[in-house]
């Protein structure tokens, strides 16, 4: 197979995934090496294909997914709270953001789809391996959040206004 064969193999597989997919699933899928496909998924992102890379692997949204940009606040020990509210009202993070006064817009992808990704980042902060960047600014942070339809944006909205969340 060809780079062009395996590239458009590649998108095909990332539209077709429920989540994200690590590069060694995909490497094993394709025949290649791993790094083979960190080189293709830099030529997909350099010809406008928005392709996210997470900690669990790489994931592209249907055209169909609708967004939304929380502003946010709360302490460390509500952010599990939080992410699973969007979760449980049907949304996914798609990633975190501060504008920091100094540097600027600081954004990381998070791509946190399930209750079991959300346990998976918490226990992180928990250990002590990352740290949230609203501590940068306050507890004050943004979210970009997906879901399928504006209704479950809707929804989202409304949960996290309801628990205090939301800032204006």
């Amino acid at each position: 197979m060809n780079g062009e064969a395996r590239r458009q193999a590649l998108l095909t597989h990332l539209q077709q995934a429920n989540g994200p997919v690590s590069g060694s699933a995909l490497a094993e899928l394709l025949h290649v090496s791993r790094q083979v496909i960190v080189q293709d998924i830099a030529l997909l992102k350099a010809s406008q294909h928005t392709i996210l890379s997470t900690s669990t692997g790489y994931l592209i949204h249907g055209s169909s997914d609708r967004r939304r940009v929380f502003k946010v606040k709360h302490s460390t020990e509500e952010i599990g709270d939080e992410l699973r509210t969007i979760i449980d009202a049907g949304g996914w993070i798609v990633d975190v953001f501060v504008r920091h006064k100094m540097y600027g817009e600081i954004r990381a992808d998070l791509s946190l789809r399930s209750r079991g990704d959300v346990e998976d980042f918490v226990e992180q902060l928990r250990q002590g391996r990352v740290q949230p960047l609203k501590q940068l600014t306050d507890d004050f942070h943004y979210h970009t959040v997906g879901a399928d339809s504006e209704m479950t944006l809707d929804r989202i909205q409304k949960e996290l206004q309801r628990k205090g969340y939301l800032s204006e």
